[in-house]
Parts: C-alpha cells; structure tokens; sequence
C-alpha cells in the first residue's frame, strides 16, 4: 500500500523528532513541523528545536519561522502546512509531520472552520479588558455569553480563552460553532500512516528532566533573558520553561528550584498532551517501545 504522509504524535521529550529524523533519513522523507513552540525562531533550545546538523540532514520545514511576538494561529499554521506540503511532494520526498501540538495534527486531518480575520483593534480591546477585570471574571463573562466555547476552556486558558472572546466579539457566533463548519482538510484523500509516540511513564520522566539539564548547558537562560517582557497573552509566554527562567533571571528562584518547578511543569504539560491524544487518536498506531525508529520504520513495510 503507499503512503502519501507519515505523522508522528507524542507528548514533549518523547523523542519524536530524533526518531522521524532517522526515519526521514531512511526513506528519503522531509519533516514538516507540527510543534506550536517550535515555530519561534527565539526559542531554538528552549523548545529544543532540531539543530544545524540535523537541518543538514534531511528537508526540515516550519521550524523557527514565527517571531515569538506574533499571533500564530492554528489557522495560519494550516496555511503553512499546505504550502509546505506542496514543496516536500514537489520534491518527491515524503511528508513526515511530526509534533506535539494535538490541534495542528487535527487541522491537518480533520480541517478547520474559517473564521473571519479579527481586527487588531478587537484584540487590542479584548486583552485590556481581560486585565483590568482579571482572568475569573473575564472567564465568566465569556461563559455567560459564549457558554459553548467556556465549557470547553478553563479560566487558566490565557490564549484560547482569548480567542474565544475576540471570534464572539468580532463577529457575534461562537467559536464553537465555527469550528463545527470544518472546511477540507489538507491531508484529506492521500493514505496516511499515523503513529502516537508514549514511552514508559519513568522513561518519559527521565527524559524530561535531562532535556531540561540540556537546555541549561546550551544556554537556555540567555534566550529566556531576551524573552523577557514578552506579552504574557501571547502564545509564546507558554514556552515550557520560560517562567523558571525568568524567576532565576529575577532571583526568584535557585537554578535547582526552576528546575524543579520547570520539570513537573512539563510532567504536567506532557500528561495533559497524552489526554488528548487518547481520547482524539484512538485509531492511530501506539508505540510505546523506546527502539522508535526501527519500529515506524517496520509498520511502514508492512503497509
């Protein structure tokens, strides 16, 4: 059977990237991200972003291409997507889509609803009246009016308790509702091959605390100083970690305490992600071996 895309889902520090690189580099594919933190070019090792040699190796797309003050939505990612899409099958490459961020896979996949372009003096008005009546209240006022969309949405939900505000605000129906009119979605029509990476619970962990050490050593507290200031309502004041940082930066925390808090933070992070993949991939290829590569590589020959 032949296969038009592989994807490779899994919860941060999964080791996803290393193995659909090996992979990539096997059958001659190229990787097109599907990480929403790996898109900031500010951030290359605090989302620890595929390095120059691994660029060297084999096509990489939508890495590092957002600056970290920008709004990227799922939506223009999808935009993205498909563009990238297009250069990789040019090539006569294979797609490999690999990432954490469950809502880009379901773009690709599923489709999204097009809603229209919000005004930025809308979000500009939206965000100020989200700190002067603070996040509780301004959850509850957004359950009040857009219950659909609150009840999907916890006040903690900075970004897309944001978004739901401004689509209602701009243009009077609830996210919600437009993201049951999913257009086609761009992987619509190719056979796909669609893996979940989860580890083992200790492996996992393990992995998350040495990531976080590597970040230390490559310099992650310098690109967290030149982050500092950043817009907390921005997407990219979510980077694993950045809050740590800034708490050494400002001597809030030892380097053993953000290190800590930053650790069971993306514990956290990576349980919530394999939530959702649990409860929207069911039908995906599960491994949960740590020999990845071999593993995709062998279901691929089976197809």
């Amino acid at each position: 059977m032949r296969i038009d895309a592989v994807l490779i889902a899994g919860p941060t520090a999964s080791g996803k990237s290393e193995a659909a690189l090996t992979l990539a580099e096997r059958i001659g594919g190229a990787l097109i991200n599907a990480d929403s933190m790996q898109v900031y070019r500010e951030a290359r090792i605090l989302t620890a972003r595929p390095d120059d040699a691994a660029l060297a190796c084999v096509p990489h797309h939508l890495y590092g291409h957002v600056g970290a003050k920008e709004h990227y939505s799922v939506a223009r990612y999808q935009g993205d997507a498909v563009a990238a899409l297009g250069e990789v099958r040019a090539r006569r490459c294979l797609p490999i889509f690999v990432g954490g961020t469950g809502l880009y896979f379901h773009a690709l996949t599923e489709g999204l609803a097009e809603v229209p372009p919000i005004a930025e003096t809308v979000r500009r008005e939206v965000r100020a009246r989200r700190e002067r009546v603070g996040a509780e209240a301004f959850y509850c006022a957004l359950a009040e009016r857009d219950p659909h969309s609150a009840s999907r949405l916890r006040a903690s939900d900075t970004q897309r308790v944001l978004r739901a505000a401004e689509v209602i605000e701009a243009t009077g129906r609830s996210l919600a509702d437009w993201q049951e009119l999913a257009g086609v979605p761009p992987l619509a029509g190719l056979s796909l091959a669609r893996f979940v990476l989860s580890p083992p619970r200790a492996e996992l962990h393990r992995r998350i605390a040495e990531r976080f050490a590597r970040m230390m050593a490559e310099g992650a507290l310098e690109e967290a100083r030149a982050l500092k200031g950043l817009d907390p309502a921005l997407p990219a004041a979510k980077l694993l970690g950045l809050r740590q940082l800034w708490a050494i930066i400002d001597g809030a925390l030892t380097p053993e305490a953000a290190a800590a808090s930053a650790n069971t933070a993306t514990r956290q992070y990576a349980k919530r992600q394999l939530t959702w993949f649990r409860h929207r991939m069911t039908d995906w290829v599960w491994i949960e071996e740590t020999k990845t590569a071999a593993i995709l590589e062998s279901n691929l020959h089976r197809r």
